[in-house]
């Protein structure tokens, strides 16, 4: 499939709505259970690290990094969102996203990048290794779903090896 990795625009939202919406019905790829407005996911993002994959003009996934703390000291660290639509999914989007992704990372100076990924959500954890990230813990019943049922969490991390080594 021929796709291209672009940086995230405004118009986008709507096709990255629909596949925020898709990974929010699968139960295993979010803890959100409703759409934010694009002004509060605008403002829960950073500017400079949003990607979209893109076949004529429809996004096919988004990534984007989330700031973790308001402290300084950890300004490079961020939290990865990564998202495939379903028609998409296991065509290696999901990775070239990612290592675009990381790339832009360290553009920006970001030496860690972190996930928390639902445990169910194999397919997630095994993207985030094949890009090197590496599992660093299980977080037990961290999460309770509207229907009731408790989630751990894995949490990953990838550390650069060009950005904040010294």
């Amino acid at each position: 499939m021929n796709y291209t990795i672009e940086k995230m625009k405004e118009f986008d939202w709507n096709d990255v709505v629909t596949i925020y919406l898709e990974g929010i019905n699968t139960g295993i790829a979010t803890f959100q259970n409703s759409i934010p407005t694009f002004e509060e996911w605008n403002n829960g993002h950073i500017n400079s690290c949003r990607l979209v994959a893109k076949s004529k003009e429809k996004v096919l996934g988004f990534a984007a990094l989330s700031a973790t703390s308001s402290r300084p000291v950890y300004s490079g660290v961020a939290e990865v969102s990564i998202y495939i639509g379903k028609n998409h999914r296991g065509l290696g989007i999901g990775q070239s996203l990612m290592m675009s992704l990381i790339k832009l990372s360290e553009e920006n100076n970001f030496w860690t990048l972190q996930s928390g990924i639902i445990r169910e959500n194999i397919s997630s954890i095994r993207l985030h290794k094949k890009c090197g990230f590496r599992e660093i813990g299980i977080r037990e019943k961290v999460a309770k779903m509207d229907t009731g049922k408790w989630h751990d969490t894995v949490l990953m991390e990838r550390r650069s090896k060009i950005v904040g080594i010294n």
